[in-house]
């Protein structure tokens, strides 16, 4: 009789090339390396919350492990979404992503009546207990949705797809820029640019595109107060305050190469965001300028590992689809690090899959999953 692990009913998992089970099939079909690059990334990210978090715990009075705790969570439940979805067909792909953006795009429409302000934004509301924050869930879906558009339009002809996908990227960024978040709608334009780009765009309306995103960055520092103030004090270290970024610049100095050890750390002690926005700098500090070199190659490698599968790909909602998700994972984690390093004015975006946060760690592991179940080898397709 057979299971769903293999053929057979003894207790043997291994699986065979010959075996047809759900699991069988997934597990000849699906990218391993990429699988195990993305469960490295969760692995550190556990390390490091374990690392950074108890100090921050301390000062707002609750249990030393409170964040540690609820991240095994979260990367719990991230890794049974991304193996879920991993196991989905390109249609059930389409058709998840859809049912999950409409249903983003619903929240994020009462988010600015019903959420709570947190550092003068409005970007997170509350359900049954649980604390979401919508636009992590809508990045990935996005990214699946527009590159369906813009498939459909190539297709079809008479199919609006590129006006479809520029309604859909208009209603984004309006309700993005409402509560306001400038550093997603950055990465949402990011995606859509991507993905028009690689579907056939006139050069002439290329740099018109690239003029466009220039002007909603001018207008973001002239109209929000701390999107200016954040510019004015990278071009300006002595025109505001910098104690996050002075203090994040000082763990990677006391790091050095090898690092001073797990645990070890100071900044983290007095570091706001040391578990969230800056765990870059407690790596840093507590394992060196080597570590910090490996868990940039880990991302790269996801990035250039899922590029790679896309060669030869003849289904264009897949190379759409795909590459507007690791552009996703890849500028967000391009942003988050360079701002801890004051390469780029500091935006409070997390790590994927090593900053602690709910919201993050599963709408990241959503993007993968889609990312596995797209790229896996379909040789009847």
């Amino acid at each position: 009789m057979k299971s769903l692990f293999g053929n057979s009913t003894n207790n043997n998992i291994a699986f065979s090339r010959a075996d047809t089970s759900v699991l069988g099939i997934w597990w000849w079909t699906v990218d391993r390396w990429m699988l195990a690059a993305v469960i490295l990334l969760m692995g550190i990210g556990a390390l490091l919350v374990m690392s950074a978090s108890p100090p921050v715990a301390d000062r707002i009075n609750v249990d030393s492990f409170h964040f540690v705790r609820r991240q095994f969570v979260f990367l719990g439940l991230a890794a049974i979404c991304a193996f879920g979805i991993s196991l989905l067909s390109i249609k059930w792909v389409r058709r998840l992503a859809s049912i999950m953006f409409l249903g983003v795009i619903c929240l994020l429409i009462i988010t600015p009546f019903v959420g709570s302000e947190i550092k003068g934004a409005v970007r997170w509301i509350h359900l049954a207990g649980i604390t979401l924050q919508p636009s992590e869930f809508l990045k990935p879906c996005f990214a699946v949705v527009v590159a369906w558009m813009f498939s459909e339009g190539r297709l079809n002809p008479n199919f609006p797809g590129y006006i479809v996908s520029c309604i859909l990227l208009a209603t984004c960024i309006i309700l993005l820029m409402i509560q306001p978040d400038f550093g997603q709608t950055v990465v949402v334009t990011a995606i859509w640019s991507t993905q028009i780009f690689l579907a056939g765009l006139p050069m002439v309306l290329v740099f018109g595109l690239g003029l466009g995103v220039v002007g909603l960055a001018v207008g973001a520092y002239l109209v929000l107060p701390h999107v200016q103030s954040r510019v004015d004090r990278f071009l300006d270290p002595a025109s505001g305050d910098n104690y996050q970024i002075d203090r994040s610049m000082e763990a990677f100095m006391n790091g050095g190469l090898m690092g001073q050890g797990p645990g070890e750390g100071s900044v983290k002690n007095y570091l706001p965001d040391a578990h969230s926005d800056f765990i870059f700098a407690v790596a840093g500090e507590e394992f060196g300028l080597l570590f910090c070199v490996l868990v940039v190659g880990v991302f790269s490698f996801v990035i250039m590992r899922g590029l790679s599968r896309l060669m030869g790909e003849r289904n264009l909602f897949v190379v759409l689809a795909v590459t507007g998700i690791l552009v996703q994972f890849g500028l967000q984690a391009v942003i988050n690090m360079a701002s801890t390093l004051q390469l780029v004015p500091p935006k409070g975006m997390t790590l994927p899959f090593i900053s602690y946060g709910g919201s993050a760690t599963i709408g990241i592991a959503i993007g993968m999953g889609f990312v596995l179940a797209l790229t896996r080898k379909r040789p009847g397709e």
